[in-house]
């Protein structure tokens, strides 16, 4: 083709995602698509060079899709275009620049803000910039029909559905009012009509896509919906695939139930926020969720069924406590989802979680993600803690290589989980003085020290113990000794001799 005269671009967090946002732009263009390419780059990426590739192209128009995870980035790049080319029009848009964007320096460099779901209005945009007519500096996109939205499945490319993550959506908005969440500030749940969706999804199952990423806020808000699509999936099942779905923990009902159990293990991850299992906390940021169902749930998914369980835990909502989190920790530790992803409290613009933070002295860092940095209850130098907690915990619980260090850690500590495993993340910190870069032989040799000094574990107990986690398929999935520390090569080339691999990592994944 010859020269674009549009391009759609973003900043990416990593190049295995692929902006779904982009080609909903691209679907919907018209006419234009045929003047039109999308360019996505990572935030890693070196940004004059960026901004280069994209001038090259002698493009009219760049548009940017803007989010919590690249604003900076952008802002630089667009700094330079501008610098460089004052006449290139830059359209922006996406949530991190639709609320409270007025003081914002990449909106001040924007020839056009465009705030709320862009998908009719971009194109319109467009056209009157091309044709010289007058556009607003900020234009305000109402909500378009999910009717009236072409779907953008058919732009993923051959090398996106060998490489990258496949986001897809059956619908849009969140009938929930959690203050934290953008979600909490639409109105109601728009789906899409399930008959072209599904034609959508046939054909990329067709080019040969295994994993796809639903965006959906809550998958089974609608249970004859979310069947309609988990049969669809079922019926079309092929080694390999792999589904991801946003799940609401407490509506579970028995249609899909039924369907769920026929998937293989490993096939389904359901991502479900929890959040907090503290009521008090629940009615003070308008989060609804029948804590005796979502327990039911998750041990039923736990008992019955191959689902990964993602679960959600935030450190720092108001009125939580110290106490009230370890009990929350704990709670959901013992109900054993796959991952507990601890995350910290986050302001996100226009979100109503606002009104906390003078009753609750709640300070966030002014830069995205706009983290919390003390509040009432939680000073400094205690969210400082409890950031590196959520760190190590990432490196040793949710990487799945540790299960059985863990167990024996909190076996042998005694009581609370929470208060096991944030000491060892208190000595890992004294220790290591380190929470990134630190190798995999380092993480075993760190463990077994803390649980051979720290907790008075037999050497012999330990090395066993973490010579199964290596050699699990969990802790060591390509089946090669890479990253063995010295202390466990005897036990480990042992169980090699003694047990194949196979067996050892039925074992890990029955407990």
């Amino acid at each position: 083709m010859a020269a674009p005269r549009v391009i759609l671009a973003t900043l990416n967090a990593r190049f295995s995602h692929a902006s779904l946002g982009l080609r909903y732009l691209m679907a919907n263009l018209g006419e234009l698509a045929e003047e039109a390419v999308i360019r996505e780059f990572t935030i890693n990426d070196n940004l004059p060079v960026v901004a280069e590739r994209l001038l090259a192209e002698a493009p009219e128009i760049i548009g940017f899709g803007v989010y919590i995870w690249n604003l900076r980035e952008t802002t630089r790049v667009v700094r330079i275009i501008k610098a460089v080319t004052p006449s290139t029009r830059i359209v922006i848009g996406g949530p991190e620049v639709t609320h409270e964007y007025e003081a914002e320096p990449l909106v001040a460099l924007a020839d056009v803000l465009i705030t709320g779901e862009a998908d009719l209005t971009f194109p319109a945009v467009c056209r009157d910039l091309l044709a010289g007519r007058p556009v607003a500096h900020v234009v305000a996109s109402a909500k378009p029909a999910s009717d009236d939205i072409t779907l953008p499945y058919d732009l993923y490319t051959a090398e996106d559905l060998a490489h990258r993550v496949i986001y897809v959506e059956a619908s849009r908005g969140c009938p929930y009012t959690c203050e934290f969440c953008l979600s909490s500030i639409e109105n109601g749940v728009r789906g899409f009509a399930l008959e072209p969706f599904l034609a959508a999804m046939e054909r990329l199952i067709g080019r040969g896509c295994r994993t796809f990423k639903f965006v959906d806020r809550t998958f089974n808000l609608s249970p004859r919906t979310a069947s309609a699509i988990l049969e669809f999936f079922l019926l079309r099942f092929r080694p390999g695939m792999f589904l991801h779905f946003e799940m609401v923990p407490d509506r579970l009902p028995e249609p899909v139930k039924a369907l769920i159990t026929r998937f293989p293990a490993g096939a389904i991850q359901f991502e479900i926020g929890i959040q907090s299992f503290t009521p008090s906390v629940g009615e003070l940021i308008s989060r609804r969720m029948d804590r005796a169902k979502t327990v039911e749930n998750l041990s039923w998914l736990k008992r019955h069924t191959g689902v990964h369980v993602h679960a959600d835990l935030i450190i720092g909502l108001p009125g939580e406590t110290m106490s009230s989190l370890a009990d929350s920790f704990d709670a959901l530790w013992w109900l054993q989802p796959g991952e507990i992803q601890v995350g910290i409290l986050k302001l996100l613009k226009g979100t109503p979680l606002a009104r906390h933070r003078e009753p609750f002295a709640m300070r966030f860092n002014a830069d995205p993600p706009y983290d919390l940095l003390q509040s009432r209850d939680f000073d400094f130098p205690t969210m400082q803690r409890l950031k590196r907690f959520a760190r190590y915990f990432e490196l040793y619980a949710n990487s799945g290589r540790f299960r059985g260090g863990l167990d024996l850690l909190i076996a042998r500590a005694g009581g609370s989980p929470f208060v096991a495993l944030l000491g060892f993340s208190d000595w890992l910190w004294r220790t290591a003085d380190q929470e990134h870069g630190i190798s995999l032989k380092r993480l075993y040799e760190l463990i077994a020290v803390f649980l051979t000094t720290h907790l008075g574990c037999l050497d012999t107990e330990v090395t066993s113990t973490l010579a199964v986690d290596f050699l699990s398929a969990l802790g060591n999935p390509q089946g090669t000794l890479k990253g063995l520390p010295e202390f466990l090569r005897e036990s480990v080339e042992s169980l090699q001799r003694s047990q194949p691999r196979g067996d050892l990592a039925a074992s890990v994944l029955r407990n």
